[in-house]
Protein backbone atom coordinates (compact mmCIF):
# COMPACT_ATOMS: atom_id res chain seq x y z
CA UNK A 1 0.00 0.00 0.00
CA UNK A 2 3.09 2.52 0.72
CA UNK A 3 3.52 2.62 -3.10
CA UNK A 4 -0.06 4.13 -4.03
CA UNK A 5 0.60 7.48 -5.10
CA UNK A 6 0.11 10.54 -2.86
CA UNK A 7 -3.71 12.34 -3.09
CA UNK A 8 -2.36 15.54 -4.75
CA UNK A 9 -5.92 17.28 -4.81
CA UNK A 10 -8.16 17.63 -2.34
CA UNK A 11 -10.57 15.00 -1.72
CA UNK A 12 -14.25 15.50 -3.47
CA UNK A 13 -15.92 15.29 0.47
CA UNK A 14 -13.86 16.68 3.14
CA UNK A 15 -16.25 15.51 5.31
CA UNK A 16 -15.12 11.65 5.29
CA UNK A 17 -11.21 12.67 6.00
CA UNK A 18 -10.32 10.37 8.79
CA UNK A 19 -9.02 13.22 11.95
CA UNK A 20 -5.73 13.77 13.25
CA UNK A 21 -4.98 14.13 17.24
CA UNK A 22 -3.94 17.76 16.03
CA UNK A 23 -7.45 18.33 15.01
CA UNK A 24 -9.46 16.92 17.70
CA UNK A 25 -7.21 19.14 20.29
CA UNK A 26 -7.83 21.93 18.14
CA UNK A 27 -11.68 21.57 18.81
CA UNK A 28 -11.22 20.56 22.40
CA UNK A 29 -9.19 24.00 22.88
CA UNK A 30 -12.33 25.88 20.96
CA UNK A 31 -14.77 24.10 23.09
CA UNK A 32 -12.61 25.16 26.35
CA UNK A 33 -12.40 28.52 25.45
CA UNK A 34 -16.23 28.64 24.77
CA UNK A 35 -16.80 27.32 28.03
CA UNK A 36 -14.44 29.73 29.93
CA UNK A 37 -16.37 32.50 28.21
CA UNK A 38 -20.03 31.25 29.61
CA UNK A 39 -21.03 29.52 26.03
CA UNK A 40 -20.89 25.90 27.65
CA UNK A 41 -22.10 24.72 30.58
CA UNK A 42 -19.84 21.92 31.98
CA UNK A 43 -22.03 19.38 31.14
CA UNK A 44 -22.49 20.54 27.83
CA UNK A 45 -18.76 21.13 27.68
CA UNK A 46 -17.82 17.75 28.97
CA UNK A 47 -20.40 15.93 26.86
CA UNK A 48 -18.84 17.56 23.51
CA UNK A 49 -14.98 16.88 24.93
CA UNK A 50 -16.26 13.22 24.95
CA UNK A 51 -17.54 13.39 21.26
CA UNK A 52 -14.44 14.99 20.15
CA UNK A 53 -12.09 12.07 21.35
CA UNK A 54 -14.16 9.47 19.66
CA UNK A 55 -14.59 11.26 16.34
CA UNK A 56 -12.79 9.74 13.30
CA UNK A 57 -13.47 12.05 10.75
CA UNK A 58 -14.04 15.76 10.24
CA UNK A 59 -17.80 15.31 9.09
CA UNK A 60 -18.30 14.35 13.64
CA UNK A 61 -15.79 16.99 14.46
CA UNK A 62 -17.39 19.99 12.81
CA UNK A 63 -20.98 19.74 13.99
CA UNK A 64 -19.17 20.22 18.06
CA UNK A 65 -18.37 23.65 16.91
CA UNK A 66 -20.77 24.91 14.71
CA UNK A 67 -23.11 27.05 17.17
CA UNK A 68 -19.96 28.67 19.11
CA UNK A 69 -18.01 31.91 17.11
CA UNK A 70 -14.85 31.15 15.49
CA UNK A 71 -11.61 31.34 18.12
CA UNK A 72 -11.17 35.36 18.75
CA UNK A 73 -14.10 36.10 16.35
CA UNK A 74 -16.45 37.67 19.13
CA UNK A 75 -15.50 40.77 20.52
CA UNK A 76 -13.59 40.79 24.01
CA UNK A 77 -14.59 42.33 27.36
CA UNK A 78 -12.06 44.66 28.94
CA UNK A 79 -10.87 41.93 31.60
CA UNK A 80 -10.61 39.77 28.69
CA UNK A 81 -8.68 42.42 26.71
CA UNK A 82 -6.52 42.92 29.94
CA UNK A 83 -6.38 39.38 30.50
CA UNK A 84 -5.02 38.08 27.19
CA UNK A 85 -2.62 41.05 26.75
CA UNK A 86 0.80 40.29 25.16
CA UNK A 87 3.14 39.76 28.15
CA UNK A 88 5.60 42.51 29.02
CA UNK A 89 7.89 40.14 31.17
CA UNK A 90 9.33 36.93 29.70
CA UNK A 91 7.04 34.03 30.22
CA UNK A 92 8.24 31.67 32.76
CA UNK A 93 8.16 28.33 31.35
CA UNK A 94 9.73 26.07 34.32
CA UNK A 95 9.10 25.61 37.84
CA UNK A 96 11.80 23.26 39.61
CA UNK A 97 12.65 22.35 42.82
CA UNK A 98 14.63 19.62 44.46
CA UNK A 99 15.37 19.39 47.78
CA UNK A 100 14.24 23.10 48.19
CA UNK A 101 11.25 25.24 47.16
CA UNK A 102 10.36 27.64 44.26
CA UNK A 103 7.51 30.27 44.19
CA UNK A 104 5.83 31.73 41.02
CA UNK A 105 3.14 35.04 41.61
CA UNK A 106 1.97 38.20 41.83
CA UNK A 107 3.90 40.28 39.21
CA UNK A 108 4.97 37.45 36.53
CA UNK A 109 4.40 36.43 33.56
CA UNK A 110 3.33 32.58 32.53
CA UNK A 111 3.57 30.77 29.46
CA UNK A 112 1.52 28.88 27.75
CA UNK A 113 2.77 25.44 28.51
CA UNK A 114 4.39 25.65 32.15
CA UNK A 115 6.59 22.26 33.93
CA UNK A 116 6.34 22.47 37.06
CA UNK A 117 8.39 19.69 38.93
CA UNK A 118 8.96 18.91 43.12
CA UNK A 119 11.40 16.13 43.69
CA UNK A 120 11.93 16.72 47.79
CA UNK A 121 10.61 19.80 48.52
CA UNK A 122 7.81 21.89 47.21
CA UNK A 123 6.85 24.88 45.25
CA UNK A 124 4.05 27.33 44.53
CA UNK A 125 2.15 28.73 41.40
CA UNK A 126 0.03 31.77 42.17
CA UNK A 127 -1.72 32.48 38.70
CA UNK A 128 -4.24 35.11 40.30
CA UNK A 129 -2.14 38.18 39.19
CA UNK A 130 -0.09 36.37 36.69
CA UNK A 131 -0.09 37.66 33.02
CA UNK A 132 -0.83 34.65 30.54
CA UNK A 133 -0.30 34.40 26.91
CA UNK A 134 -3.66 34.06 24.71
CA UNK A 135 -5.78 34.12 27.61
CA UNK A 136 -4.73 30.46 28.87
CA UNK A 137 -1.84 27.95 30.69
CA UNK A 138 -1.38 24.48 30.35
CA UNK A 139 0.75 23.04 33.36
CA UNK A 140 2.25 20.11 33.82
CA UNK A 141 3.09 19.13 37.19
CA UNK A 142 4.88 16.36 39.24
CA UNK A 143 5.19 16.02 42.52
CA UNK A 144 7.82 13.12 43.57
CA UNK A 145 8.00 12.91 47.78
CA UNK A 146 6.97 16.25 47.66
CA UNK A 147 4.27 18.61 46.80
CA UNK A 148 2.50 21.62 44.47
CA UNK A 149 0.17 23.98 45.16
CA UNK A 150 -1.58 25.98 42.40
CA UNK A 151 -4.06 29.02 42.85
CA UNK A 152 -6.05 30.07 39.77
CA UNK A 153 -8.16 33.23 40.34
CA UNK A 154 -11.95 32.42 40.69
CA UNK A 155 -13.02 33.51 37.41
CA UNK A 156 -10.86 30.61 35.79
CA UNK A 157 -12.12 28.14 33.48
CA UNK A 158 -10.21 24.81 35.22
CA UNK A 159 -9.66 21.21 33.82
CA UNK A 160 -7.59 19.50 36.18
CA UNK A 161 -6.66 15.86 35.07
CA UNK A 162 -4.19 13.99 37.02
CA UNK A 163 -3.02 10.89 39.20
CA UNK A 164 -1.77 9.68 42.62
CA UNK A 165 0.60 6.84 43.52
CA UNK A 166 0.32 6.63 47.21
CA UNK A 167 0.46 10.16 46.73
CA UNK A 168 -3.05 12.46 45.39
CA UNK A 169 -4.06 15.12 43.59
CA UNK A 170 -7.02 17.51 43.80
CA UNK A 171 -9.64 18.31 41.21
CA UNK A 172 -12.42 19.89 43.16
CA UNK A 173 -11.08 23.15 41.24
CA UNK A 174 -12.19 21.98 37.86
CA UNK A 175 -14.78 23.68 36.29
CA UNK A 176 -16.20 27.10 34.28
CA UNK A 177 -15.50 30.44 35.96
CA UNK A 178 -16.47 33.60 34.12
CA UNK A 179 -16.58 35.36 30.92
CA UNK A 180 -13.19 36.84 30.17
CA UNK A 181 -11.66 34.51 32.71
CA UNK A 182 -8.61 32.89 31.62
CA UNK A 183 -8.51 29.05 30.74
CA UNK A 184 -6.28 26.55 33.04
CA UNK A 185 -5.26 22.81 32.32
CA UNK A 186 -3.32 20.64 35.04
CA UNK A 187 -1.74 17.65 33.77
CA UNK A 188 -0.29 16.03 37.25
CA UNK A 189 1.58 13.01 38.56
CA UNK A 190 1.76 12.73 42.04
CA UNK A 191 4.04 9.96 43.43
CA UNK A 192 4.20 9.87 47.27
CA UNK A 193 3.72 13.79 47.36
CA UNK A 194 0.46 15.99 46.47
CA UNK A 195 -1.08 18.20 43.95
CA UNK A 196 -3.18 20.53 44.82
CA UNK A 197 -5.38 22.79 42.68
CA UNK A 198 -7.12 25.55 44.60
CA UNK A 199 -9.88 28.89 43.54
CA UNK A 200 -9.15 32.29 45.34
CA UNK A 201 -9.63 35.54 45.28
CA UNK A 202 -7.47 37.95 43.54
CA UNK A 203 -5.37 39.55 46.51
CA UNK A 204 -5.74 43.52 46.51
CA UNK A 205 -2.47 45.37 45.72
CA UNK A 206 -2.07 47.32 48.61
CA UNK A 207 -1.62 44.41 50.49
CA UNK A 208 0.92 42.90 48.07
CA UNK A 209 4.25 44.31 50.04
CA UNK A 210 7.35 42.64 50.55
CA UNK A 211 8.42 41.43 54.07
CA UNK A 212 11.32 42.89 56.01
CA UNK A 213 13.91 40.71 54.98
CA UNK A 214 12.29 39.36 51.47
CA UNK A 215 13.66 42.00 49.13
CA UNK A 216 11.41 39.69 46.30
CA UNK A 217 8.43 39.68 47.83
CA UNK A 218 8.50 36.12 47.46
CA UNK A 219 6.74 35.58 50.87
CA UNK A 220 3.10 35.40 51.18
CA UNK A 221 1.61 35.78 54.45
CA UNK A 222 -0.22 33.17 56.16
CA UNK A 223 -3.08 35.37 57.41
CA UNK A 224 -3.86 36.43 53.60
CA UNK A 225 -4.04 32.35 52.26
CA UNK A 226 -6.82 31.95 55.07
CA UNK A 227 -8.47 34.65 54.29
CA UNK A 228 -8.58 33.45 50.32
CA UNK A 229 -10.48 30.07 51.66
CA UNK A 230 -13.09 31.50 53.78
CA UNK A 231 -16.65 31.84 52.12
CA UNK A 232 -18.03 35.59 50.50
Amino acid sequence: MANLPANSGRPPDVGDVRASDVDRERVADVLRQAAGEGRLTMEELEQRITAVYSAKTYAELEPLTRDLPAPDAAPQSPIAQAVVARPALRPSRFAISIMGGFHRGDNWAVSRNLAALAVMGGGKIDLRHAQFTDGRASITAFALMGGIEIVAPEDAYIDVRGIGIMGGVSHAASGTGQPGGPVVTVRALALMGGVKVRRARRKARDKVLPQTGDPDGLSEPVAEDQADQQPG
